[in-house]
């Protein structure tokens, strides 16, 4: 521990966890830093979206100082998210600063879920402060493909990007989102290029979020547990305890020995363990994914900059109304939990 973490850690005052009303214990924050990226994936945002003004998002100054209050009251996981958050003018900066709270040992994992567009730029600099691990969003190895489902991106670019971030001693998880009618045949394709690069992969259900133009939602979606029993057909998998503190569940494929992730808010929610809150680019803390509820913490922190405890009050009194769950539902004729915003308004 460096000379300023220790004085930064000698006079922290550690307070009461963040207990939600049906006795989950909240410590893992995801953290959206903007809702801008250098993509326009068809599930996650429109092709042609209107983003925000640059006085509306937080600044690195009001991120950080947020982060550090969450970070003081039990927050142990960090995950940083966009739209692409490192497209962010100087992210690198609030990296920096929020490291800090790692060598304190208040927090215990700085991490990021990108596109995999800007790792090459960023690969060493992120070890360096401390991230370890990498969620890396890739849904084709298609390059076609890629180019229809990204709207803007270059596959080569972010298979570079996940070399790099590898030589960089970073450990990389894929996220696949399961896409009836476009990836799956390939399934086994993705599941085997995975194991032979060593990379983790975990695929996720498609959610309904946002309006997306021409895009149906009812055909993107692909179960996941039948996404599981095709691989069945190639695999044997085995259930697995393991717990990185999020919402998937994992197996273990006996015929290549990798870990494999099941995030299923659809099929399966996993609201009875839910230990994570959202926080925009603009400071909306929401309690859940899937439900609109949202306290506003860019107007506190703006008018109490030097008052830690007025933001303390209003995150407690958020938490003391997170929801049991959440509800999405494709088999309704008409989506009851369908969400108005933009997967890329939380990130996820």
């Amino acid at each position: 521990m460096n000379l300023e973490a220790q004085k930064y850690h000698d006079r922290i005052e550690i307070k009461p966890k963040l207990i939600d009303p049906f006795a989950r214990e909240i410590n893992y924050l995801r953290l959206s830093v903007t809702d801008r990226c250098d993509f326009r994936c068809l599930y996650c945002m429109s092709e042609n979206m209107q983003f925000l003004p640059k006085k509306d998002l937080l600044t690195l100054e009001e991120l950080d100082h947020m982060c550090s209050t969450f970070i003081n009251l039990g927050i142990k996981k960090l995950r940083v998210t966009g739209g692409e958050p490192l497209v962010r003018r100087d992210i690198m900066k609030f990296f920096e600063q929020i490291s800090r709270h790692l060598e304190t040992g208040l927090l215990e994992e700085l991490t990021l879920t990108t596109n995999g567009s800007q790792l090459r730029r960023f690969a060493k600099d992120l070890y360096k402060i401390g991230v370890r691990r990498v969620n890396v969003s890739l849904d084709t190895l298609n390059e076609e493909k890629f180019s229809q489902v990204t709207r803007w991106g270059r596959l080569s670019q972010v298979l570079d990007g996940i070399q790099a971030a590898q030589d960089a001693g970073l450990r990389i998880k894929i996220n696949t989102v399961a896409l009836r009618n476009f990836n799956e045949n390939e399934l086994f394709a993705i599941t085997d290029w995975c194991s032979s690069n060593n990379l983790d992969l975990t695929f996720i259900e498609v959610m309904p979020m946002g309006e997306l133009g021409q895009e149906d939602r009812k055909s993107q979606y692909w179960s996941l547990k039948d996404l599981r029993s095709k691989l069945e057909e190639n695999y044997s998998l085995y259930d697995l305890e393991d717990n990185t503190g999020g919402p998937a569940r994992y197996v273990r494929v006996e015929e290549t020995q990798q870990k494999i992730g099941f995030i299923t808010p659809l099929t399966h929610n996993f609201c009875e363990s839910c230990n994570r809150v959202r926080v925009t680019c603009t400071g909306e803390l929401f309690m859940c994914l899937g439900q609109e509820n949202n306290k506003n913490l860019r107007d506190i922190i703006r008018k109490y900059p030097k008052d830690p405890e007025k933001l303390e009050f209003y995150i407690r009194t958020a938490i003391n109304n997170k929801p049991k769950g959440h509800d999405f539902d494709y088999s309704r004729a008409k989506i009851r939990g369908q969400m108005s915003r933009h997967m890329s308004h939380t990130g996820g």
